[in-house]
């Protein structure tokens, strides 16, 4: 499975809990990166459309709010199954690269100091 790029993890990630238009998936998104990713609606619908075309998120409902059509999007289980191997990939790295700090700080190598 291929590795998934921040804004993709992000979107499967805020449709983890329950179906979300696209606004409500610009928004969720927003919040679990603490604003350092703000989606546009052009980037999002297009992502969208390859996650669906992908088998990772499906169309869930649509609903007519003020005139204007919703459609929900939902997690599939591909989608579920890919956010969490990229997930345990992430945490590995993350580990790997903790651990190597901790060995820095140990040795007492400081910024600028070479091995």
């Amino acid at each position: 499975m291929a590795v998934l790029r921040e804004p993709t993890f992000l979107i499967l990630a805020a449709l983890a809990v329950r179906p979300l238009h696209g606004y409500g998936v610009i928004q969720e998104v927003a919040t679990l990166s603490d604003d350092r990713v703000a989606l546009q609606a052009g980037t999002l619908y297009a992502a969208l459309e390859r996650l669906v075309a992908e088998g990772l998120v499906e169309p869930d409902h649509e609903e007519l709010v003020d005139g204007r059509q919703r459609r929900y999007y939902r997690l599939t289980e591909d989608g579920v199954t890919a956010l969490n191997t990229d997930l345990v990939r992430q945490r590995r790295n993350a580990t790997a690269a903790a651990g190597r700090l901790r060995r820095r700080a140990a040795t007492g190598m400081t910024l600028g100091a070479t091995a």
